[in-house]
């Protein structure tokens, strides 16, 4: 009997964002750059888009993802939506930073 070989498609660069991307619990938040890092890139902005472009949400929580700085950043569906769904998760955000970024960040560790 031959053994078949499985076709393994490569997956896409916004895929692998949204798989790290779905590790970060509720209550907690990651950046662009953190996740470009865990993806060995400095492609920063590359994760943006592909957060702007996330058919998978919510179960792919781009809210989640904020700028290093703790402030907000944008947001798809508009950064009032995000800041909305940030608070029901419990995130604390004021003058568009979150408040205790330090505490709230998620770094993969």
């Amino acid at each position: 009997m031959k053994k078949q070989k499985i076709k393994r498609l490569k997956k896409s660069f916004s895929e692998k964002c949204y798989e790290l991307l779905k590790k970060v619990p509720k209550g907690k938040v990651t950046t662009y750059k953190i996740l470009a890092n865990k993806l060995e890139t400095k492609a920063y902005r590359a994760v943006g888009n592909a957060m702007n472009k996330n058919p998978h949400s919510p179960i792919v929580p781009c809210h989640r993802v904020v700028n290093s700085n703790g402030k907000i950043g944008g947001f798809a569906s508009g950064t009032k939506n995000k800041i909305k769904m940030l608070g029901i998760e419990g995130i604390k955000i004021k003058n568009n930073k979150i408040e205790n970024f330090e505490k709230v960040v998620w770094k993969f560790e």
